[in-house]
């Protein structure tokens, strides 16, 4: 039977819980352990497919394609789980499966209600993921904080799930803050709060993990302890890191945090081997050359809306290649309305344009494109980054000057982009989701890159280049250097006479992980390198 961990939080949002809930995963799996991880969202949208990245950052895509929470990009890179549509819960998705249960009658007539049938269809949902995987340890993060309205189903469940599972079979950890003020001073009252909140839903948490600043002395731990009901052994602080969010793992061992949780559940005294993440560190710590990146996006995007996108970067220069990576943020709206523009590509050694939405800062793209085809500047196009290219040579060299996308314009002469039922030819489905097998034509660049004429990669699409207008990119030299193997829809391009010009419709950045980068993101690191 498969024991629980569940994350909560409170005070504020954005403490990391997320990360925290990753580290602690792979701690576990390093102790020999199978887990699984778990993320309850408690908003009303069935899925994040649809939530703006202003508000929610980056849609993870699992390979199985459902469209899901950042929280899961955290999951995959700190551990091994092969993740799918089971890791992400929202409220929207169990009051959707309750909705269609009553329908069909499941009920027998019962007056339907939060407490049990949403409790319960949450609580189905946990222990279903814990069975269905054989997990030695299930890891629940409940999202947002404890307070908020919209958690209480989860809490409820969390109460119900730990007094029917048992002390030894279910953990609480409480993720707080402890903020320091003027004058240094460090303040436990909003930790005590969190948790007096938690206990009021009937929660009492087993372990603390404070997220602090400044170092917190033993006196501070007892402190808390004392005032929030846990054992002084079981208040762990988490403090900001120095370069790498990878740096968390090493720190919770250290503190023991692995070694508590093994502990109360009861699974023995293991020995945790914490090797990758040390040698990791030893060669961020210790890098040999240096390279920066410019990665061009929308100005609000440029964070959580591109994580993996710069973590992968992040993996492939310091695990391939042992080298110090710096991401330039260039907002592409600013490289609109700057008339000397090109002074942002100055001090970059490569170009990188991540896949978004939407027209704001097309332009900017554009120009950011036409600007490393021009320079010899290495280049990455995901997704929209891919499609700019197609779009930039009908307008610079095939002098189409309204060739465009239909996703911005719709009466266009040349719409080089569009959707699938818009194009010539047969197609199976407008919105690509998930992983697709790959054909890459045999002596390209990408095929240098993988060594092999069939991949499979995820994809998270609408719009795809209209093939009619093939033989006139390659007139260009514009080279289409894969297609699906499914619909042979056009899935790369590289420009034939430039040192290292790349972009592909797939999204590459949802598989790497720190100790095993993409290739396509090392091999791009290699020729930013070569560049510099």
């Amino acid at each position: 039977m498969s024991k629980y961990i569940f994350v909560t939080s409170g005070v504020c949002s954005s403490l990391g819980k997320g990360v925290a809930s990753s580290t602690i995963g792979s701690l576990l799996e390093c102790s020999g352990l199978k887990i699984s991880m778990l993320k309850c969202d408690p908003y009303i949208n069935v899925d994040a497919g649809n939530i703006s990245p202003y508000q929610h950052g980056e849609v993870y895509v699992t390979e199985d394609g459902a469209e899901t929470d950042l929280d899961l990009g955290n999951f995959s890179r700190f551990t091994s789980i092969q993740l799918n549509n089971n890791n992400c819960l929202s409220i929207g998705k169990v009051y959707e499966n309750v909705i269609r249960n009553e329908r069909s009658g499941r009920y027998n007539g019962r007056t339907v209600q939060v407490i049990p049938h949403i409790t319960d269809e949450i609580k189905r949902y946990i222990k279903h993921l814990g069975s269905s995987t054989n997990a030695d340890v299930v890891i629940v993060e409940i999202g947002g904080t404890v307070g908020d309205i919209e958690a209480i189903p989860y809490l409820e469940a969390v109460r119900q799930l730990m007094r029917e599972q048992g002390k030894a079979n279910a953990l609480s950890i409480h993720l707080t803050l402890i903020p320091v003020i003027t004058g240094g001073e460090l303040k436990s009252k909003p930790t005590q709060h969190s948790v007096k909140q938690l206990q009021e839903v009937g929660i009492q948490p087993d372990i603390l993990l404070c997220r602090c600043s400044a170092s917190v002395d033993d006196a501070m731990k007892k402190k808390i302890a004392l005032f929030c009901n846990v054992s002084e052994g079981a208040v762990f602080i988490s403090p900001n890191i120095q370069k790498s969010i990878y740096e968390l793992p090493v720190i919770f061992h250290e503190q023991g945090l692995d070694k508590k949780v093994l502990e109360k559940l009861g699974l023995g005294n293991r020995t945790t081997d914490i090797r990758q993440w040390t040698d990791f560190l030893d060669k961020l710590n210790h890098t040999s050359k240096s390279v920066t990146i410019g990665m061009v996006g929308k100005k609000d995007y440029l964070d959580n809306c591109y994580k993996s996108v710069q973590e992968s970067l992040f993996h492939a220069a310091v695990t391939a290649h042992n080298a110090e990576i710096s991401i330039k943020k260039i907002d592409a709206e600013t490289l609109e309305n700057t008339a000397n523009w090109e002074q942002y590509f100055e001090d970059v050694d490569g170009i990188i344009i991540p896949g978004s939405y939407g027209q704001r800062g097309f332009l900017g793209l554009l120009t950011t494109v036409k600007y490393a085809r021009e320079n010899n500047v290495p280049y990455l196009g995901i997704d929209l980054g891919m499609q700019l290219m197609a779009i930039d040579t009908a307008r610079s060299l095939c002098g189409w000057e309204d060739a465009d996308t239909t996703e911005f314009i719709q009466n266009s002469q040349h719409p080089i982009i569009s959707l699938p039922e818009e194009q010539l030819g047969p197609s199976e489905t407008v919105m690509k989701l998930g992983a697709e097998a790959i054909d890459i034509t045999e002596g390209s660049k990408l095929y240098s890159v993988y060594n092999s004429n069939h991949i499979t990669e995820r994809h998270r699409s609408k719009y795809s280049f209209d093939r009619r207008y093939t033989q006139d990119m390659t007139k260009q030299g514009l080279i289409t250097s894969a297609k699906s193997a499914v619909d042979s829809q056009t899935e790369a391009f590289e420009w034939e006479n430039h040192p290292w010009g790349i972009g592909v419709q797939y999204h590459p950045e949802f598989v790497s992980r720190p100790s095993k980068p993409h290739p396509l993101f090392c091999a791009f690191i290699q020729a930013a390198i070569n560049n510099r």
